[in-house]
């Protein structure tokens, strides 16, 4: 995958007798807008079906065909992603929960969208990047899961997660969960149009979907994939495109900060026994800061309401809009306000949320699709 070439330290830092990286332009993305400098586009399609392009690098499927082997050991090179697993479960709970009005008719005051109101098997899950499938197979054991679709282009570890899968009885249930070795962008060819009959009574995630059309799912999860695509802005529009109105976009990443530079590069990807996870695996170029995100979806709201007033085909902003029949907004916004979450790893604890530290390394990340 080519990399952002660096522009040259500005002089004040060339003078300064701290070190060099500390003085990384702090815009410095690949988001466009926010590094005007660095709006070169870079071609990294390694898919030779797809023709709109691929998120796809063929350097980070090879780092990942190295790990295949070794996804599923709790002590291996992907230790920290079966520890961090809960805190995933975790933070897509609290978007749920945040992000939903209490019900004046629930006594218990639940907010809706909660366990104790969704019927069991109404979930359905895209997961994008998904690896082995530590996140994908959890979400399918769960019983408000009603189905897991979790993809990934690196094949071995495809094999690797259906060898997993073919373990456990509940995961082998047809439609439960299901892997596929490919691309976002070409999900739609991979995923089939079903009948309500076979998707269960209540149903309704494809029984509209023509050919040609992308299925929709409740929940698209990106867990420690973002930092790994070239052109995060286009990847993301695709991601939610798969989002149906009233689901979820939730991912975890790391910000660029000078402190993630040291943590997840030169301490974490250092030789053993120090390291904690193979060299090359990070990218500190493709690091992205929360603020980012946040102004990537509100950019995604403008050009959503420019839109809308063109074609007539929406009110205007200020308009009281129901979505889903129970939650009343004051703004006619595509996506809500991005939720973030930051979390650190601690020897001998594990990933515990911390309070602002989604400045400066792991957080978690969630933005709700309102229509």
């Amino acid at each position: 995958m080519s990399r952002v070439v660096l522009r040259s330290a500005s002089r004040a830092a060339v003078r300064s007798p701290q070190p060099r990286w500390l003085y990384l332009r702090a815009s410095l993305n690949p988001w466009g807008a926010l590094a005007p400098r660095h709006q070169d586009i870079r071609s990294h399609s390694t898919s030779s079906t797809s023709p709109r392009g691929s998120s796809v690098s063929a350097s980070e499927v090879s780092h990942f065909t190295q790990l295949a082997s070794s996804w599923w050991d709790p002590h291996g090179p992907s230790r920290l992603l079966h520890l961090m697993n809960p805190l995933r479960h975790d933070f897509i709970k609290s978007c749920v929960v945040s992000s939903s009005p209490s019900n004046p008719s629930n006594p218990s005051n639940q907010p809706v969208g909660t366990e104790q109101e969704k019927p069991k098997g109404s979930y359905t899950f895209l997961d994008i990047g998904c690896g082995g499938g530590i996140f994908a197979s959890s979400a399918a054991r769960l019983p408000t899961t009603r189905s897991v679709t979790a993809i990934d282009p690196t094949p071995e570890v495809i094999v690797v997660a259906n060898r997993h899968k073919r373990s456990d009885p509940l995961l082998s249930q047809p439609g439960r969960l299901t892997y596929l070795n490919c691309a976002i962008e070409d999900l739609a060819s991979h995923v089939q149009p079903q009948p309500q009959s076979a998707l269960g009574p209540g149903a309704n995630l494809e029984k509209d979907r023509l050919p040609g059309e992308v299925p929709q799912y409740d929940f698209v999860t990106l867990f420690e994939v973002i930092e790994h695509i070239s052109h995060p802005a286009a990847f993301l529009r695709t991601c939610l495109s798969h989002l149906r109105p009233g689901g979820y976009l939730i991912g975890s990443t790391i910000a660029r900060h000078p402190l993630s530079c040291l943590t997840t590069k030169i301490i974490a990807e250092a030789p053993w026994p120090i390291g904690v996870v193979p060299h090359g695996t990070h990218d500190w170029d493709k690091y992205i800061n929360p603020a980012e995100l946040r102004q990537f979806f509100a950019k995604e709201n403008v050009k959503d309401f420019e839109r809308g007033r063109r074609t007539g085909e929406k009110e205007a902003a200020e308009s009281v809009k129901v979505v889903e029949g129970r939650e009343r907004l004051e703004s006619g916004d595509l996506y809500a306000e991005v939720r973030v979450e930051g979390c650190v790893y601690l020897p001998g604890v594990g990933w515990k949320f911390v309070n602002g530290s989604e400045e400066y390394g792991n957080y978690f990340f969630g933005v709700r699709k309102l229509r």
